[in-house]
């Protein structure tokens, strides 16, 4: 299963599938999952928590700390999905949105090059 080769919907089905087999829906109510995605975030920005750019950048030569993070991360893209399937959002069209809202916002013209 990689990137090119799976689809949103699969990732999702995915999700409610192993949600699903252990009876966590009970559970799984907007709040929980939005604080969920909240710490298991937070936890993904400890292992960069006191490093300077540059050594944040060359964390991807480091097999031990990129296993740690690439965990972190997919916990948070599963409670996002899992948000997503509860609240019946279509993640796609969302993106897709927030994109477009946000080339309105931030034009590239006026933007480029520029963190703020």
């Amino acid at each position: 299963m990689t990137d090119s080769q799976t689809t949103l919907a699969e990732l999702r089905r995915l999700i409610d599938a192993f949600v699903e087999r252990r009876d966590w829906r009970q559970f799984h109510t907007p709040k929980n999952l939005a604080m969920s995605l909240a710490i298991e975030a937070a936890e993904l920005m400890e292992p960069f928590q006191w490093l300077t750019p540059e050594e944040s950048r060359n964390v991807a030569g480091q097999p031990e700390l990129m296993e740690h993070v690439a965990e972190e991360l997919a916990d948070v893209l599963c409670y996002a999905l899992s948000l997503a399937n509860v609240l019946q959002i279509d993640l796609a069209a969302a993106v897709r949105d927030k994109v477009a809202k946000n080339e309105r916002k931030y034009p590239a013209e006026d933007f480029r090059g520029r963190a703020k």
